[in-house]
């Protein structure tokens, strides 16, 4: 990947990985914009995304990706929404088709307005044919996951282990209907990154080494 070009790093993480952190603090480091499901979704959310109204912004001289990032630097306090809770609160990533193409148009949309980070959403396979791409999976042992999930949910080890089992579960599905391959094929990626020794900090430095 060449830094001083456009680039787009797409980070699929595993559950209680700390990728998505890991993300963040990377896009902090490279000083460009760091995109995860909860921000794609409020974008969707704000101006009503569809795969034909994308088409239709795009066509317009009006800049909507401008206008949705600077409202975005508008609220300090904007926190992107983690999931947590219960089992039963676990997301729906079987998306429909409709959905799946309205999203990968945003994200096409990002990476063609400038370089960014982007944490999931079937990344490394929307941007496998981008000319400046660099595709990183964050995973780590079960016991790994659970006892980071227990630190940060404050949940018991059995609901760790059962929320953890079932959102592999529902993102394989999601990545193979819509990729026809495995997220954990490790030929997707670039750069594999177990976590089980690491620190976020020292995972964005491997990160760092790795594009130097």
């Amino acid at each position: 990947m060449k830094k001083n070009e456009k680039f787009v790093i797409t980070i699929n993480r595993e559950l209680g990985s700390g990728g998505r952190t890991i993300g963040e603090k990377l896009g902090v480091k490279l000083m460009v914009p760091f995109y995860d499901k909860a921000l794609i979704q409020q974008l969707k959310d704000q101006y009503h995304l569809t795969v034909e109204e994308i088409e239709r912004l795009k066509g317009q001289k009006h800049n909507w990706l401008a206008d949705f990032k600077r409202s975005m630097m508008m609220m300090p306090n904007y926190v992107t929404p983690q999931y947590i809770g219960t089992p039963n609160s676990i997301p729906d990533f079987l998306l429909t088709d409709e959905i799946f193409q309205a999203e990968t148009e945003i994200l096409k949309s990002m990476a063609d307005d400038g370089s960014c980070v982007i944490a999931g959403r079937s990344g490394f396979y929307i941007f496998r044919d981008h000319p400046n791409h660099l595709s990183i999976l964050i995973q780590a042992s079960m016991q790994h996951r659970i006892d980071r999930l227990i630190r940060k949910r404050r949940i018991s080890a059995e609901e760790a282990r059962e929320i953890i089992t079932k959102v592999d579960e529902m993102r394989e599905n999601y990545v193979k209907k819509y990729t026809g391959t495995s997220r954990y094929d490790t030929r997707n990626y670039d750069l594999v990154i177990n976590m089980d020794d690491h620190t976020e900090d020292e995972a964005v430095e491997i990160i760092m080494k790795y594009i130097h």
